[in-house]
């Protein structure tokens, strides 16, 4: 691969992260509620919690890494 696409390949494994990120929030949202409004309302919650998380996860590893 050339320099300016290997970016592109490392950005394409995230996409993977979407699809459970919504799954586990809207299993672990239905786990608290019965109604679908709450379930929703706690999964965007949720979602947005662990998309926050792996964000500062990130920067951590990130700012290790460039200091290495």
């Amino acid at each position: 691969m050339t320099s300016w696409l290997l970016p592109l390949a490392e950005i394409n494994r995230l996409w993977y992260a979407v699809p459970l990120i919504v799954s586990i929030s809207l299993v672990y949202g239905a786990t608290r509620h019965e109604l679908w409004t709450p379930i929703l309302d706690h999964a965007l919650r949720f979602a947005l919690w662990i998309v926050v998380f792996m964000s500062i996860f990130f920067v951590v590893l990130f700012l290790v890494s460039w200091w290495l």
